[in-house]
């Protein structure tokens, strides 16, 4: 399988690269959002691609913006990738790639936990709560909330971390009505994902979802939905509390960099070729468990 690291499409105004995503104009109105290989881990991007990822990405977030379109808008057009680019720069879109709306991105992240697991885990440790929502007592780690709890988190710039923020402060970023609208749309979101994935065997333990506003005003799911690099999947018939199960995603490659005397800032150390194929593995089987389909190469 052919990986991509970086695009090199020249019959569009590149608009930007991601951590992840490389994103070009079409028109004033529509932008060509294409996910490379890149995988980036504790926000510093690694060196090395893993092959295919961006492909699960792309059609991932296809599968839930379709399953999940009764309760939000999201930035799809229709417009296939493959229409509006060069003819010899079809293969750098091809599987990877959406046409999706202009939006005004809201600058806040929209994180939802099922589970307490990863930075809610040790704030939990420290604190009892997590990002200032008291929990009760005696919680194990990798254990099912009593209810799912919404944390937006600050979007910060690329080669930074996301804050975590209250959700006063995010109510005075961007009011309190827009705030309440994410909030309840975020977690009815992560509610319907979490009742199908169950049925596939997997459990979403926490999701992060981004939006947009259009010109209207109207708010808009955007950016990718609930992929295994977005997202913690963790296999339910392995799954118990106390432990940090196995998961469907970028984990490995973090188990793997937590090993190491690293200061967790760019450059990146190098990915071991093992570490790289276990890692494809899991994103692999992410998509055909969640979907019940291979990935369309």
């Amino acid at each position: 399988m052919n990986s991509l690291y970086q695009t090199s499409i020249k019959s569009l105004p590149l608009l930007g690269h991601g951590k992840v995503r490389d994103n070009y104009a079409v028109g004033d109105d529509k932008i060509l959002i294409v996910t490379t290989d890149r995988l980036s881990a504790f926000d510093v991007v690694m060196n090395e691609p893993i092959p295919g990822k961006g492909m699960v990405l792309n059609q991932m977030s296809d599968f839930w913006f379709e399953k999940l379109g009764h309760i939000v808008p999201n930035h799809l057009t229709g417009v296939a990738p493959e229409s509006v680019v060069a003819a010899d720069e079809v293969e750098q879109v091809k599987g990877r790639a959406v046409v999706a709306k202009r939006l005004k991105p809201i600058m806040v992240e929209a994180v939802v936990r099922g589970y307490i697991i990863g930075s809610g885990w040790k704030d939990y440790q420290d604190t009892g709560s997590i990002c200032g929502i008291k929990l009760p007592a005696g919680l194990q780690q990798a254990e099912k909330l009593p209810e799912p709890l919404f944390t937006p988190a600050a979007k910060a710039d690329l080669g930074e971390h996301d804050e975590n923020i209250s959700f006063a402060e995010m109510e005075k970023r961007i009011g309190a009505e827009l705030a309440a609208k994410m909030r309840d749309v975020s977690i009815a979101l992560y509610k319907a994902a979490a009742d199908y994935a169950a049925t596939r065997g997997i459990i979403i333990a926490d999701t992060k979802f981004e939006f947009g506003l259009d010109e209207n005003g109207v708010m808009h799911l955007m950016d990718e939905v609930l992929t295994a690099d977005s997202s913690r999947f963790w296999p339910a018939d392995s799954y118990k509390p106390g432990m940090s199960p196995p998961s469907f995603d970028k984990q490995f490659v973090r188990d793997y960099l937590e090993t190491l005397t690293w200061g967790k800032t760019a450059p990146a150390p190098a990915l071991p070729a093992d570490v790289i194929d276990k890692t494809q593995a899991k994103y692999f089987e992410a998509i055909e468990r969640l979907t019940g389909q291979k990935l369309k190469a």
